[in-house]
């Protein structure tokens, strides 16, 4: 958990120097009102007392209380602060980390896990660092300073505080053993419950198309159930302390009583008063020493479940991040959008088969290389590694006659343009989202908008939307259909102007006459960029300057699709399971 306190800020540790301060003043002002109050019990009893001398110690005591308030307060407002400040930075932090995962280290997180830590993580955390600070200070101080006062007044007397101070510990212990290894269950449990909560708000026309609701229902309630039933238990075991704690508090104080009793009835005289008085001392005393261990139960209570999501966060932070920053911010001199694949083959750390075999090809600036197969037989994953979301297990990737693992990622994805087989929208407007990012080449104005809505075939429907180009979009797009959102995501990689473009079946949603329409608007446009396309549609790739068939991650046929059609008979099955013969001569 320490390394997590790396994310405090200067400010923050000038703030921690003053917490303390204010501590130990408030501690020394709350310790020193016994003394006064033991001087008032003395003059009190004893004959010839002045009331001025009772009032001078009666009003040390009021200016004791204040300063320990002011102090306390001052603690409680800066501690607010620099806990706060620690979790803004936290946060920050384990965004951008997640931000330099690559796919493969955030497939090892599940979506609702890391948003679980991002929030529910970090908050237990700050919890423990805003009540914690001030009690992991306090608490011992003040033990201790109240054993330094007491020590040599009653042997008795420390017997009892000693004495309850083990019993205070050993209810502790137990129910520190009976809680903590159910903190773990319940971040897992939190993270299932996000899951399902997450599943069924994506899947919602589904569930309610199928009459699932009932289904989701029981399997939301099946999970909650379950951390419901945890947290119980825990808040139960943890209801047994109060009383505990209390129980032995208040036995303490008649315990203190009840041998002073026996003590200044046995001494002389003249002793009893002082006796009485240190007796009346030594309960105060003795109850801040049982209020500190109290104070660091609570400490215990929290410090379980705030370690179990440090792991957490820092199971993240810790994660090695596989694909690396290069140093390249450019290609050879004399090229320019040229992809090249040099025997690639590619399996996903911890797989014993290759999903892609030996793969070579060349696209040159101004082609387009269209890429097709049957399901699974590997074609997003090759795409996948031009951009780096991937990297290849043997072979090289090379943009512009250099391996994309010497690329800088910020110089490398400044030449692509990535249209992902689900089209992605963010919150926002229709021109935001198509001027989304950074191209390396600053803003994009809004010829450039129009234009690309333009090619993409997206204008008259956006035209037709209330605000035009200014209209709202809905996180993930929700507020326009799958053939817009598709239309908006070209319309954002052509924004760009790369020299590559990447289509990841990224047509699919599209009728013919518009998927026709595009394309043929796009070959215009990107004359000069270089185009990787993966389709299912025959018609949508037949016309690229080179096929790659792909069948169980091998190339088993590459060439123009009339070259295809009489030398490749993969390729020639899936274009008859497509169009009849006259339209593919056609």
């Amino acid at each position: 958990m320490f390394r997590l306190f790396k994310n405090l800020t200067r400010h923050d540790f000038c703030f921690i120097i003053l917490i303390l301060l204010a501590i130990v003043a408030q501690v020394w002002l709350e310790l020193k009102m016994p003394d006064y109050m033991s001087e008032i019990t003395i003059l009190v009893q004893s004959e010839g007392s002045e009331m001025a001398d009772i009032l001078r110690n009666g009003g040390f005591m009021l200016l004791c209380a204040l300063g320990a308030f002011l102090a306390n307060a001052v603690s409680g407002y800066f501690i607010s602060v620099v806990a706060a400040s620690f979790s803004m930075h936290t946060r920050k932090v384990l965004f951008d980390k997640v931000e330099d995962l690559s796919i493969n280290e955030v497939k090892g997180f599940s979506t609702s896990s890391l948003i679980t830590r991002t929030t529910n993580d970090i908050t237990q955390i700050q919890m423990l660092l805003s009540m914690g600070m001030r009690m992991i200070v306090r608490a011992p101080l003040t033990a201790g300073w109240a054993i330094f006062k007491i020590a040599n007044k009653s042997w008795q007397w420390s017997s009892i505080t000693a004495v309850a101070v083990v019993l205070i510990l050993a209810v502790n212990a137990v129910i520190m053993a009976l809680v903590t290894p159910r903190f773990k269950v319940i971040q897992k449990l939190t993270d299932k419950l996000n899951g399902v909560a997450r599943e069924n708000l994506k899947g919602i026309r589904v569930v309610r198309a199928f009459n699932a609701e009932k289904y989701q229902e029981r399997k939301f309630e099946k999970t909650n159930s379950k951390l419901t039933n945890t947290q119980i238990f825990v808040q139960n075991v943890f209801s047994v302390m109060g009383p505990s704690m209390y129980l032995v508090m208040y036995g303490v104080t008649l315990a203190i009583y009840f041998a002073g009793a026996y003590i200044i009835d046995g001494a002389a005289m003249q002793d009893k008063l002082t006796i009485f008085g240190d007796m009346v001392v030594f309960s105060t005393y003795a109850m801040h020493v049982i209020m500190s261990f109290l104070v660091l139960t609570m400490i215990f209570m929290m410090l379980p479940r705030a370690q179990v999501s440090a792991k957490r966060v820092n199971d993240v932070l810790d994660a090695e991040i596989s694909v690396k920053d290069g140093t390249r911010t450019e290609g050879e001199a004399n090229m320019h959008g040229v992809v090249e694949f040099r025997k690639v083959s590619f399996r996903y750390p911890g797989a014993e088969d290759y999903l892609l075999k030996d793969i070579s090809f060349t696209a040159q600036r101004g082609e387009t290389v269209a890429f097709i197969g049957s399901t699974g037989s590997g074609k997003s994953t090759l795409i996948n590694l031009v951009p780096r979301f991937y990297d290849a297990t043997d072979g090289a990737v090379l943009v512009d006659g250099v391996d994309v693992r010497e690329y800088k990622l910020q110089a490398l994805n400044n030449k692509i343009s990535y249209v992902p087989q689900k089209a992605v929208l963010f919150d926002g407007t229709v021109k935001s989202n198509v001027t989304y990012g950074d191209n390396g080449r600053g803003k994009i104005h809004e010829k450039k908008v129009h234009e690309a809505i333009r090619v993409a075939q997206a204008k008259k429907f956006v035209e037709k939307m209330p605000d035009d180009y200014d209209s709202h979009i809905a996180q993930g797009g929700t507020n326009i259909s799958g053939g817009q959102k598709q239309r908006l995501a070209i319309a954002r990689a052509i924004a760009r102007d790369p020299e590559i473009y990447i289509f990841d079946d990224s047509f699919s949603a599209l009728d013919y006459k518009t998927d026709a329409t595009l394309r043929t608007e796009l070959k215009k446009y990107t004359k000069d960029a270089t185009s990787l396309i993966v389709a299912q549609r025959i018609g949508t790739i037949m016309h690229a300057d080179k096929i790659l068939v792909l069948d169980k991650g091998v190339c088993v046929g590459m060439g123009t699709h009339k070259e295809l059609m009489k030398n490749c008979e993969i390729y020639k099955q899936i274009a008859l399971s497509q169009l009849t013969k006259e339209e593919l001569n056609a």
